[in-house]
């Protein structure tokens, strides 16, 4: 077992592997097949989970884990290689992007059902659409009207009636996808905001036409899908295909039945994916306090315990340090460590031995503090009994760079009002968990 001081030598001894940064890739390959279906902050891309597969699946390994699904990218591949993948997100629109982009539909009657659904809606603006009931969730009525323009609602509202209407499920969830997709483009919700800031300037997208062209585009990604998924795997999904929404702390598998985990973790202080996602909530009705709900997500700032102590040294020693800048922050930043020694804990449990846990995180700095994640992630990695097995540092492509953040705040900020890039690396913090017969 590394003691914390070896973990912190090795992080910085590390040198960046260019063989990781897939800068040559363009957003037309990054967002190949399913993966432009729904825009999600600080996604991975699919080449580093391709890769990952590539290194650490072994003939007759069949059994991929994702505990932050998020957008789907690593359930995606593993259903694209014909793996059985399973995995859980506490948001709930994530759950439903995650399993519509990792659903592959016969192309040619998704065609047939998107065409007939254009047409319809198509027609939404002559007179004979006033026999259609705009379907706007009551309990969240408050939240739409600070959104969007009535008449907006009223398509929308539309849109969304005949979206339910759609007797078949697979497709329904596939159009609901979409809709969820255009919401911010129809609002006034600030473009390229990862806070609810209203652009009063802005003129939202006609509803129909964002979705219109929105489709098209999903359509030939499931058809690429479609053509990559084995026909095994295809014509007996729900035996390959397990995602729940749930905590990540508590995996929909049994114990040692994972083959590999490949996850992107949420970073703290970070987004605030409930706000982010919170049009998508609303239209869609997943949850009836917002407030209550964004409670429930790990990283947020809205969390704190008052009687667990973390075991990693090294996370001690970070929230000690910010402790004498912000309390409040420091708090935040227990919660969130002690939440992933318990992943790390469930990890270990569903993987078997000889399997590994790959976790992609980045480092960053708050109130002139250095928040070690990466570093902290391997030491606790060891605590839930995994041998710390490797670390690759990657650089970020400066096409897709998080935002910056201003180093006093901590909070996002433009790039013209920023001091620091808020994760200009990061790190794949590899553990193994060592069979029986490795000690002998």
């Amino acid at each position: 077992m590394k003691s914390p001081g070896d973990i912190l030598q090795c992080f910085q001894a590390k040198s960046i592997d260019k063989g990781w940064s897939f800068a040559e890739y363009k957003p037309s390959d990054t967002g190949k097949w399913t993966h432009s279906y729904h825009r999600y902050p600080a996604k991975f891309i699919p080449q580093l989970v391709e890769k990952l597969f590539d290194e650490y699946i072994a003939a007759g390994q069949v059994h991929v884990n994702d505990p932050f699904s998020g957008c789907g990218t690593t359930i995606v591949t593993a259903i694209s290689r014909g793996l059985k993948a399973s995995g859980t997100d506490i948001n709930r629109i994530a759950h439903l992007i995650t399993r519509v982009k990792s659903t592959p539909i016969e192309p040619d009657y998704l065609s047939k059902k998107t065409d007939r659904f254009i047409s319809i809606i198509e027609s939404l603006d002559n007179s004979r659409s006033t026999d259609i009931q705009p379907l706007i969730p009551i309990g969240h009525r408050e939240r739409i009207d600070y959104w969007f323009s009535e008449e907006h609602q009223i398509e929308l509202g539309k849109i969304l009636r005949i979206i339910r209407q759609e007797e078949d499920e697979t497709i329904r969830d596939f159009l609901l996808v979409a809709f969820s997709h255009i919401l911010k483009n129809c609002s006034i919700w600030l473009q390229g905001s990862t806070k609810p800031t209203r652009d009063f300037r802005k003129k939202p997208i006609k509803p129909c036409l964002a979705l219109k062209r929105h489709l098209k585009k999903m359509v030939r990604g499931n058809r690429a899908f479609f053509s990559v998924v084995p026909s095994t795997i295809r014509q007996n999904l729900i035996e390959h295909l397990n995602v729940q929404v749930a905590d990540a702390r508590c995996q929909p598998v049994a114990d040692e039945s994972v083959d590999l985990i490949v996850s992107s973790s949420p970073y703290v202080t970070s987004y605030e994916y409930a706000d982010l996602h919170q049009l998508s909530t609303i239209w869609l009705d997943l949850a009836t306090d917002l407030k209550v709900y964004r409670r429930e997500f790990i990283g947020t700032a809205h969390k704190t315990y008052e009687q667990r102590r973390l075991r990693s040294q090294i996370a001690l020693a970070v929230v000690e340090q910010m402790s004498e800048k912000s309390r409040k922050m420091a708090r935040e930043i227990e919660a969130f460590f002690i939440d992933m020694e318990e992943v790390f804990d469930e990890s270990f449990r569903i993987l078997k031995p000889g399997g590994r846990c790959c976790f992609v995180i980045g480092n960053t700095r708050l109130k002139k503090v250095d928040i070690l994640n990466a570093e902290v992630f391997a030491e606790s990695l060891q605590h839930a009994g995994f041998k710390f097995d490797r670390v690759i540092k990657r650089e970020i492509p400066s096409k897709i760079l998080p935002q910056k953040r201003d180093e006093k705040t901590g909070r996002f900020a433009r790039s013209d009002r920023a001091d620091v890039q808020a994760y200009p690396v990061e790190y794949i913090v590899i553990g193994l968990k060592e069979s029986i017969l490795s000690h002998y």
